[in-house]
């Protein structure tokens, strides 16, 4: 194959796997049952479906991108911190987690959307134990 033959195909290609990785992450979220299960089956519900799936569309490139420069960064600043991964966490959690698939839910404002993640609380308790404040009696 010549250089000239695998640039033609490189698109073709992107789109394959860009389809498959989109594929494999939806179908997850669309099985899971919610508080819009009773929408389904009518115009209201497929609407919010189709808005859905074209907002996740428009969305998961950028949200993808973001994660994957914020792994590389992440990365170089663990490398350059030497090997701090607390320096690297501040990095990867919120380019890594969030929201990645844009739901019916997210379209009806039941859930939030989260570009940026967040750490999930044993994660960020886990490098420091400190005992909770307790209230004032009253």
């Amino acid at each position: 194959m010549t250089h000239r033959g695998f640039t033609s195909t490189l698109p073709l290609i992107a789109l394959v796997v860009l389809m498959t990785f989109v594929s494999l992450v939806a179908t997850p979220a669309w099985s899971q049952s919610s508080s819009a299960d009773t929408q389904q089956g009518t115009p209201s519900g497929a609407g919010m479906q189709a808005g859905a799936a074209v907002s996740t569309i428009l969305y998961f490139p950028f949200k993808a991108a973001f994660a994957i420069g914020g792994g590389i960064v992440g990365g170089l600043a663990y490398l350059f911190s030497g090997l701090n991964e607390q320096t690297a966490k501040s990095i990867w959690v919120p380019s890594m987690y969030g929201t990645y698939v844009i739901t019916p839910e997210h379209l009806s404002g039941d859930r939030s959307v989260r570009f940026l993640g967040v750490a999930a609380e044993s994660d960020s308790s886990a490098g420091s134990y400190s005992q909770p404040a307790s209230e004032p009696a009253r």
